[in-house]
């Protein structure tokens, strides 16, 4: 069958856009062929530094006939009816209508209509020029004396020539006819633009690859990529030397090149002095090059290896020269910052960061950071930290960010500062947790397991979600400016993998309270008494009011304390539920069930992660039970009959049943009432002693009593009084399951 091979050439295509380009051109082109009823048999894009290009397997050459039978008004129908009939079908007139006698409906006129199959070459030619000239690139520019035209093409960078053939593998394709601002579609390409710029014509796919090869080009991006990385071993081994792999920048150097060439550079070995990481992001972020280790140590070697696009007549030796004089450059930098920076203590630079603006309406990074260290002193108990060394850490924690090594190479913020703090002999708890507090960073990072470190990365997080929450800049949609989601998230792991039982909604408080001081204090000094009455709150009974009084007296300052007591500000429901939802994606990717964690999240105080889980494992193994399933439908239709008599009566039925009444009554119905009462009160128990397997086991003797009650009883009985208390008992069911978790959050 057909093929199609497409190439778009251009003078550069960056390496970060070239991954999803190549997608982008793959989905386009297929999808506009499938919408119009072409299918094929594969497609596979590809993308080097100057082109794309397509190939896409096992098209028809032509698109098949249509036969459709399109029904019209009835006979005698209006004229505007039949006339509208006669245009959507493409007639002239009823005269290429049928009559069809419908024996309930009557006659009425029925069109057929047949079109031949496409040739697939002028579909190509159809939809091409159109995916080419509304390329969705993320940046583009516009070139030439037809840039001042409107509607010229946008590119990337200037487009070149464009290559597109269609046909047989036995025949010689076809060119497909179309051209894209004065650009026509042809079959010459080049290949390497230093080795072989020459034109040359290509046809089909295979040769296409060949004739790229010849010309210098390996067009797939995943071969160069393991053409690099095989090299790069290979040289590395004969050298005694071995390779630190880095898949980020290997797949960034595969789009810089056509034809990759590993050559091996040296710096001098003074430079080691220099932190590891340091000499890493040096030679990375500058040169693109891979560093290298000590044969099994994790020592680093003063060499490096580098990727060439050129097969170079001396070897690459001019091209190693080259890329030496800039790494001992940047590296000498690199050095001089280290020595600068070692000179002040991290105390000493604490200042600077009262100048360096958080956000407008949460103060400096050295405001923020006087809120992380009195939080981290609170947490550290709980977590079984050190209160001084989770006060020390936090305080230090962002110290590194005014150094001129981080200013240089942020990517390097928290392990220079642990660095530095190891060098002026810091507790090593306060040094880890300098480096760790960022952590977990995403969901493939580890978490911290020293309790310091734990400490300030919990109130590090913490703050910085109650602060955008009390200012109203939480995530919305896809949008997340101040990565929230990914704060929370790093709490639920923080909680979960180390095993931690913390009370959010207490924390989120305590990290609020702070927050209202920073925006209150900021007012003026006569407010500082309402800071001490917040803080005096905290240590009683009315602790729980906080969350509203917090955030109502950071929007208005007139407001007196009795209506702030009583005002409705759900901010710490709300960043509870925040936290369900990263709960819930955390635990989906473990395969658990999203409505189970709203069940359980349904009831009130469930701000003990680890407590959530044991219910959410606990629920789901009672409903995978008979048991568990039959109690399930059982309150469904409990709930279900309550609803619909409840909205009939105007009333909620939620007293407790008329015991004796009860036992009055149909032996299902006494027996019903007996079980309700006693496991209500054993799954109660075994909740408060944390056996949620327990209470599962204590509803499940429900099963069998509350089928029976529905198999017998007629909840809806003609005498007022039985009919309430039955509809009580039902209501009674509905309680006792609210022990373990909200059913009527549960599917199924």
């Amino acid at each position: 069958m057909p093929d199609l091979l497409l190439e778009l050439l251009s003078e550069e295509i960056p390496a970060r856009m070239q991954r999803r380009a190549a997608e982008d051109l793959r989905k386009l082109v297929t999808d506009a062929l499938v919408e119009r009823g072409f299918l094929y048999e594969g497609a596979k894009a590809f993308a080097t530094p100057r082109r794309l290009a397509l190939h896409v397997a096992g098209l028809p050459a032509r698109g098949e006939a249509v036969r459709e039978e399109r029904r019209g008004p009835r006979v005698g129908a209006p004229e505007a009816a039949v006339q509208g009939f006669l245009k959507g079908a493409g007639l002239t007139s009823l005269d290429q209508a049928t009559t069809v006698t419908d024996p309930k409906k009557g006659a009425f006129y029925l069109a057929v209509i047949e079109r031949p199959g496409r040739a697939t070459l002028d579909v190509l030619a159809e939809i091409l020029p159109g995916i080419v000239k509304s390329f969705p690139w993320p940046k583009s520019m516009r070139w030439g004396a037809a840039s001042a035209q409107p509607g010229s093409l946008r590119w990337v960078r200037p487009l070149q020539s464009i290559v597109a053939t269609f046909g047989p593998e036995t025949e010689n394709p076809e060119t497909v006819p179309f051209s894209v601002d004065g650009i026509a579609a042809g079959t010459t390409t080049r290949g390497h633009r230093f080795l072989a710029p020459e034109p040359f014509e290509v046809r089909r796919f295979d040769d296409y690859v060949q004739a790229l090869e010849r010309a210098h080009v390996i067009l797939d991006a995943d071969r160069r990529k393991d053409i690099i990385l095989h090299d790069a071993r290979d040289l590395a081994f004969a050298r005694g030397l071995d390779l630190v792999e880095d898949d980020g920048l290997l797949e960034e150097v595969a789009g810089l090149v056509e034809k990759p060439v590993v050559l091996m550079g040296s710096f001098d070995e003074r430079f080691l002095e220099i932190p590891a990481e340091a000499i890493r992001a040096t030679i990375r972020a500058n040169q693109k090059c891979f560093v290298l280790r000590k044969s099994g140590t994790e020592e680093l070697a003063p060499a490096f290896l580098l990727v060439s696009n050129l097969v170079a007549s001396d070897g690459g030796a001019a091209i190693t020269a080259g890329n030496e004089r800039v790494v001992r450059a940047r590296l000498s930098d690199a050095r001089f910052f280290f020595e600068t920076d070692k000179a002040v203590r991290l105390e000493d630079r604490l200042a600077k960061l009262d100048t360096i603006v958080f956000h407008e309406k949460l103060g400096t990074q050295g405001e923020r950071i006087a809120r992380i260290a009195a939080l981290a002193k609170e947490i550290a108990p709980l977590v079984g930290a050190d209160p001084a060394l989770a006060e020390r850490a936090a305080r230090l924690a962002k110290a590194d960010l005014v150094t001129e090594m981080v200013g240089e190479f942020p990517e390097l913020q928290g392990l220079m500062g642990r660095k530095y703090a190891a060098l002026q002999d810091e507790h090593p708890s306060v040094a880890a947790a300098i480096e760790e507090h960022y952590k977990p960073v995403g969901p493939s990072d580890r978490v911290p397991t020293d309790p310091v470190s734990i400490a300030v990365a919990l109130a590090d997080k913490l703050d910085t979600l109650v602060g955008f929450w009390a200012i109203d800049e939480k995530p919305t949609g896809s949008k997340d400016p101040f990565a929230l989601r990914r704060a929370a998230l790093g709490i639920v792991r923080l909680q979960i993998e180390t095993n931690l039982r913390l009370r959010l909604l207490e924390l989120a408080t305590k990290a609020a309270s702070a927050i209202l001081a920073f925006r209150i204090w900021h007012q003026g000094d006569s407010d500082r008494d309402i800071v001490d009455t917040v803080n005096r709150l905290l240590d009683g009974k009315d602790a729980g009011l906080i969350p509203s009084l917090v955030f109502a007296l950071a929007d208005r300052r007139d407001l007196d304390w009795s209506t702030l007591q009583y005002r409705s500000v759900p901010i710490a429901a709300d960043l509870l539920a925040f936290f369900a939802d990263r709960l819930k994606v955390y635990l989906r990717d473990q395969g658990a069930r999203h409505d189970l964690i709203d069940a359980v999240f349904a009831l009130p105080g469930q701000d003990d992660l680890l407590l959530v889980i044991r219910r959410v494992e606990a629920l789901g193994a009672f409903l995978g039970t008979d048991d568990g399933k039959n109690l399930l439908a059982g309150y469904k239709r409990a709930a279900n009959i309550l609803r619909i008599e409840e909205k009939k009566d105007g009333r909620a039925y939620d007293a407790a049943p008329d015991a004796a009444r009860a036992a009055a009554g149909q032996p299902e119905e006494r027996a019903l009432a007996e079980m309700l009462d006693a496991a209500r009160a054993e799954a109660s128990a075994a909740v408060a002693a944390e056996d949620f397997a327990g209470a599962m086991r204590a509803l499940s003797r429900l099963r069998a009593p509350v089928d029976a009650f529905f198999e017998k009883v007629t909840v809806n009985a003609d005498d007022p009084g039985l009919r309430e208390n039955r509809l009580l008992l039902l209501n009674a069911l509905r309680a006792a399951t609210r022990e373990v978790a909200d059913f009527s959050r549960i599917e199924g």
